[in-house]
């Protein structure tokens, strides 16, 4: 299985490159995985809703240049679903035995996705209603996705 985490924006601080590191590591013991990073939009600190439209409709353009015609996509919404652990497993593991071979998890910048990529998006998952900065996001996300396959597999993990 091929999974790309599609995100905006740089990690910057060290603390997050190290995790993200890390589960990359974990993570390469049961899938392919790839992180593709875009460019933000720089955004001053008070934008009106036509400004924010702006800024996510120049985001999701990025993200759909490099979004495969070919994966399922997730997209990390507050609005998504929630799901347990446990669940998640269940759908990364139905999605491989019905034949998907790329997941592509969609992380948007500090304003979240555009309706340009949101109507591309297969599945939408929300991993709480609070809000996460989207550089943390990723260290979540790729926890999230190790957990699954040791799931899957039946190996142990702590709860």
């Amino acid at each position: 299985m091929r999974v790309t985490a599609l995100t905006v924006g740089k990690i910057k601080e060290t603390y997050l490159k190290e995790g993200i590191k890390e589960y990359a590591k974990r993570l390469s013991k049961y899938c392919k995985l790839e992180i593709v990073e875009v460019a933000d939009e720089k955004t001053p600190d008070f934008l009106d809703g036509s400004q924010v439209e702006l800024v996510l409709k120049k985001e999701g353009e990025r993200l759909l240049k490099c979004l495969p015609k070919d994966a399922y996509v997730v997209t990390l919404e507050i609005s998504g679903q929630q799901l347990t652990s446990q669940q998640f497993a269940s759908k990364i593991d139905s999605l491989a035995v019905g034949g998907v071979s790329h997941i592509v998890f969609v992380i948007g910048g500090s304003l979240g996705l555009g309706k340009n990529i949101l109507e591309k998006s297969d599945f939408s998952l929300s991993f709480s209603k609070m809000t996460f900065p989207h550089q943390l996001m990723r260290v979540i996300l790729l926890e999230q996705i190790y957990r699954s396959y040791r799931i899957i597999k039946g190996e142990p993990y702590h709860k």
